[in-house]
């Protein structure tokens, strides 16, 4: 019987089909789930004939424990052993996202969280590991929640040569072996998701995808991320003043920022890529030793935001634009004066920027302070 395709966006009773859906994977049915990277059939670990039907489309994955997929990333911990620190900020910085997780779980806790799922261990673990994934988006997020057990998933697809990134490529590959199909058009991204071996000391890409060990070794680094709308004014002038705040903090020179692991950016919600400082702010910061003759503005994107470990925007606008952006970042995201807007200078001479760089000064030595240097580097 042919699968039953909802548009989950043009519906008009979203909320009552999340429901639905998670009601269908609790009743032992197979929902296919729209991620940021490919459409993944979903069922529930302790759905039995789930599973089989599941692994049924995977032969090569027949013997193996299937991906959990989580809701939210502090759920992992009722699968894992000690993750330790590199591992934490691994799931801190990478998921919610494009990213799976692998990770060693010692003997006696996998014995227990079987117990505790009332399933095999050999259900979730493979040679002692786990892999463990959190998607970005809204509807899979939403019926996982919903769901109130461990969910499952294999990539849909999986008939054809590439992964299904539509919900029409679904219903031509395995329309008549699932049950229910929630169509949230085109994924975002067009490969799989990455796969990492989280280590003691380290890490290791066992499947490259959506990032490569480039942009996980960029994402892994201390980012502070200042938002404003054209990236020409008050952002690049509060990255400067940062970094400056921030090596005199730590008694280094602003080069070696970067060689500790540490980085100042900024954007722009409506910014073009390229432009310059102003004039006049960067002569405004000149006399304060930071240098903006170099800044070209960028826009803000969906990887910078999850990139960052905090973004601090001039305004409320500005945080909305990032939180529209991805969600999920409302958790690290503040305006950088609390209760108000920090006014655009543009068009003002060089006394207004001069009064600017000495207010966002303040704040931002401010903000820095909230935390221990420790928390925030």
């Amino acid at each position: 019987m042919p699968a039953e395709v909802v548009n989950i966006f043009e519906t008009g009773n979203y909320e009552q089909q999340i429901l639905r859906a998670a009601e269908w994977l609790r009743q032992g049915k197979l929902v296919v789930l729209p991620t940021e990277t490919v459409y993944g059939a979903a069922a529930l670990l302790r759905q039995s004939s789930a599973i089989s039907r599941l692994k049924a489309m995977r032969p090569d994955a027949m013997d193996k424990p299937l991906t959990v997929h989580l809701a939210r990333r502090d759920d992992a911990d009722q699968f894992l052993g000690p993750v330790g620190e590199i591992g934490r900020r691994m799931m801190k910085k990478l998921w919610p996202g494009p990213v799976g997780l692998l990770f060693d779980v010692p003997e006696a806790r996998r014995a227990q969280v079987a117990a505790e799922q009332g399933v095999a261990e050999s259900d979730l673990y493979e040679n002692g590991t786990i892999t463990v994934r959190c998607p970005d988006h809204i509807v899979a997020t939403e019926v996982i929640a919903e769901a109130g057990d461990t969910v499952v998933a294999v990539r849909a697809g999986v008939g054809s040569a590439q992964p299904a990134l539509r919900a029409d490529q679904v219903v031509r590959d395995m329309g008549d072996r699932v049950d229910l199909i929630l169509d949230a058009g085109q994924s975002l991204y067009s490969k799989p998701s990455t796969i990492v071996k989280v280590k003691q000391n380290g890490y290791e890409i066992v499947r490259a995808g959506v990032y490569d060990a480039r942009i996980i070794e960029r994402l892994m680094r201390t980012t502070i991320l200042f938002v404003c709308s054209g990236n020409t004014c008050r952002s690049p002038m509060a990255e400067g003043i940062a970094r400056r705040v921030l090596a005199d903090k730590l008694s280094i020179s602003e080069a070696e920022l970067e060689k500790k692991g540490i980085t100042v950016l900024s954007a722009g919600s409506m910014a073009m890529h390229g432009a310059r400082a102003t004039p006049q702010g960067v002569d405004a910061l000149r006399e304060l030793g930071v240098d903006l003759s170099k800044h070209r503005s960028r826009p803000l994107s969906v990887e910078l935001i999850h990139q960052a470990d905090m973004i601090y925007t001039m305004g409320n606008g500005h945080a909305m634009a990032v939180v529209a952006l991805v969600p999920s970042a409302v958790e690290k995201v503040k305006t950088l004066a609390p209760g108000r807007e920090i006014d655009d200078p543009i068009g003002s001479d060089v006394s207004v920027y001069r009064a600017l760089a000495g207010e966002l000064r303040e704040l931002i030595e401010n903000r820095l302070n909230e935390k221990t240097l420790e928390n925030v580097l």
